[in-house]
């Protein structure tokens, strides 16, 4: 039976036992104290740009996966609770896939053969309680530090990438090049491929059966440059669907690799002010919720230029 390509990747870019064999974290680890006190650098203006996508009833979800939009109850509102004093109280709570909205993929989303990262057998995610290793909560603080964001959508000259473009390292340096930036050690990668915004512009109907995205070929890449996470602006980061098995850039870079994926990342607002004054780093804040167990989270990731 012939192996799949992307096994071949995975075992050339393996991080398994680089940080120890008892590491949770991966290529977060390339993030020191040292490279976020350089990164400070990379704050120009102090302007912040929040980088989600609104969670409520208005996301793309349709039950792929099991996965529903969020739903936002009101449990306590000042008809149920106000004192005699007139303190007037108002509490709620939300239902939601973890991983419906702007979100981090952890290090137990994606095994193969047998394994997570650094070679957690697949039986740590238990069907109860959820990671007994490799959870979410064990890459905290998780990311802070310098982020470039390559817009290849633009360079392609659209407001979105077509559905199965797939962004090759040469549609990256190309990028780098255009922006005049290189990614290196510690650093976050933004890519924008204008995919969020055909959702928020045209609607999600069918938004989630294909998507551009990265190629398989950018593991290596990413690899090579020690980056320590990747985020885009599509469902999936790679482009959808694949032609070496289900999701090969998953399964290299979260198995082998041990790095976090960002998805459903809004980088509209940002790419717009980057484009202003041609300045395409910045320092980057992006913290998992502290979920014991969990596959992955929430995030509100922060920009700030």
């Amino acid at each position: 039976m012939t192996e799949y390509a992307f096994k071949k990747t995975g075992r050339k870019v393996s991080n398994w036992g680089r940080w120890g064999d008892d590491d949770e974290k991966g290529t977060l680890n390339y993030v020191t104290p040292d490279t976020v006190k350089q990164a400070l650098s990379a704050i120009r203006t102090g302007e912040r740009y929040e980088l989600s996508i609104p969670v409520g009833d208005s996301g793309p979800q349709t039950g792929w996966m099991k996965r529903i939009n969020p739903v936002h109850t009101m449990s306590v509102t000042p008809y149920d609770l106000t004192g005699p004093d007139g303190v007037a109280i108002s509490d709620d709570l939300i239902t939601m896939p973890l991983q419906s909205g702007t979100q981090l993929d952890g290090l137990t989303h994606v095994g193969y053969d047998g394994a997570f990262y650094n070679g957690v057998p697949l039986d740590a995610m238990t069907p109860g309680s959820g990671a007994t290793r490799n959870a979410v909560d064990a890459t905290l603080p998780g990311f802070a530090g310098r982020a470039v964001l390559l817009d290849v959508a633009s360079l392609d000259g659209g407001e979105w990438l077509a559905a199965g473009r797939a962004v090759t390292v040469a549609d990256l340096e190309r990028a780098e090049e255009a922006a005049g930036v290189r990614l290196g050690t510690a650093d976050a990668l933004l890519v924008r491929t204008g995919w969020l915004r055909k959702g928020l512009t045209q609607g999600w109907q069918g938004w989630l059966e294909e998507e551009p995205g990265l190629a398989p070929e950018c593991a290596e890449w990413i690899h090579e440059r020690e980056l320590a996470m990747v985020a885009c602006d599509n469902w999936g980061v790679e482009v959808l669907p694949a032609s070496d098995g289900m999701v090969p850039l998953h399964a290299v870079l979260i198995r082998d690799m041990g790095m976090m994926l960002g998805e459903m990342w809004n980088l509209e607002d940002l790419a717009e002010a980057c484009r202003a004054d041609g300045t395409w780093d910045f320092f980057l804040t992006a913290t998992a919720l502290r979920i014991t167990g969990g596959a992955g989270s929430p995030v509100s990731p922060v920009a700030i230029r």
